[in-house]
């Protein structure tokens, strides 16, 4: 035992030669891990109170009626006092503060009260049903730089945080769940959605998948909330309940394409393919969250016969393989049938012992709904069927609009030279 004489000599830190056996391995296992645990309750609690004090005074500037009782500046006085007494915060400026009042009123109409407690209830009964073994995998909910510790991200899957871990408020005064999203998200939810129920599934979503800044963008410009869980699909006669409806969540009816260019108006699966594969980062920013790109034409050899699976992706929070058949045309019903071979194929040659079903996704340019119907029936493989646009053609004539433009372009232009011409003249 070091005596304090032996403690105060100078000495270079370093790690001892002691015995390490497997209780102290495991005891110091158990410290990191309880650690870890007080950095992520910490970085919560946070959030969910820095949310709260936004919640609070944009409820403030709202029922104290500021601008009326203390004049039309009153926002930016209160955000140069703020920031007067708190120089290092960067969140009180004015149009933050606009923000919180946006914010509150968004949510406390008085039409909208019972819908948005009931669905705030909703949201966190599946958020504490959602079982841990989906947010293992999946993209782990991130708290920014407020909540940067020692340097680096905390993350923990949503799954994983209980009730106590957050502050607990009435609904009509501050919903809990809403502690789980980041400001930047709360601000970009608001000033993109219209309505209450868009705006909570997309509260959802960015509390379910972790979704950052950019990426929720992303997710609204691309409308998942009109989009999402309308494909036709067999989906819940052939996975469990709880997975068939996470798949029908992840994948779209329809996908916009407008990213990629083909050469000519009358185009195969080929070209297709390709001017999607040439843009594979829009292409998996378009297909969602999650989405992790195996390959393309992905070759299968059965008794000496070579086929191949046009796309090949991976998703991570579904934990599975999703065999994607592209078609330029409009849906056939054999095309159901080449789908539930691939399908099959993969879970044969491919799947683990801990992966999910393979889900088959077939993307065609149309589609007649009983069609597909039919075409499910006699089939045991999860299949959905969607469909695209926006496709661009290189050659493409240009419209209406487009040659109006260029024809007022042209007679500027000719003013214009008239006018120089007449110039020079003079």
């Amino acid at each position: 035992m070091e005596n304090k004489k032996d403690m105060e000599q100078p000495r270079m830190v370093s790690s001892h030669d002691i015995h390490i056996d497997t209780d102290y391995a495991d005891w110091i296992a158990e410290v990191k891990h309880r650690y870890r645990s007080a950095q992520v309750k910490a970085a919560v609690r946070v959030n969910a109170e820095k949310l709260l004090f936004n919640w609070q005074l944009g409820r403030d500037l709202v029922q104290k009626k500021a601008e009326e009782r203390w004049g039309a500046g009153v926002v930016e006085q209160i955000s140069l006092d703020l920031k007067k007494e708190f120089p290092e915060d960067d969140g009180f400026s004015t149009s933050n503060l606009w923000y919180m009042k946006k914010w509150y009123l968004f949510y406390t109409k008085e039409t909208d009260l019972r819908i948005l407690q009931r669905a705030v209830g909703e949201m966190q009964n599946t958020i504490n049903q959602l079982p841990k073994k989906l947010y293992q995998v999946g993209k782990e909910l991130s708290y920014e730089k407020l909540h940067q510790v020692g340097g680096e991200k905390l993350q923990r899957p949503v799954g994983e945080i209980s009730d106590d871990e957050f502050v607990q408020r009435p609904v009509a005064e501050f919903p809990q769940v809403f502690g789980l999203v980041p400001w930047g998200q709360h601000i970009e939810i608001i000033t993109s959605c219209h309505a209450l129920d868009e705006a909570l599934f997309y509260i959802r979503e960015t509390i379910e998948k972790g979704l950052s800044r950019p990426a929720l963008r992303n997710v609204i410009k691309a409308n998942l909330f009109e989009h999402q869980g309308k494909i036709i699909n067999n989906f819940s006669e052939h996975l469990p309940a709880l997975q068939s409806k996470l798949v029908q969540e992840v994948l779209k009816e329809n996908y916009d394409f407008g990213f990629a260019t083909v050469g000519h108006e009358i185009y195969d699966e080929a070209e297709l393919e390709d001017a999607l594969s040439k843009n594979i980062t829009d292409l998996l920013l378009e297909m969602g969250t999650g989405f992790a790109f195996i390959g393309r034409q992905k070759e299968i050899i059965v008794g000496g016969r070579t086929r191949r699976i046009d796309l090949l992706f991976y998703h991570i929070r579904l934990r599975c393989y999703i065999v994607c058949e592209l078609k330029a045309k409009p849906f056939e019903p054999d095309y159901a049938g080449k789908l539930n071979y691939y399908v099959n194929a993969v879970d044969e040659l491919l799947k683990a012992d801990d992966d999910n079903p393979t889900i088959g996704l077939l993307i065609c340019s149309d589609m007649n709904s009983t069609d597909v119907q039919w075409s499910f029936r006699g089939i045991s493989t999860p299949l959905g069927v969607a469909t695209y646009n926006n496709i661009r053609i290189k050659d493409a004539l240009p419209s209406q609009e487009q040659l109006k433009e260029r024809m007022e372009l042209l007679q500027r232009e000719l003013r214009e030279t008239k006018r120089l011409m007449n110039n020079r003249i003079e």
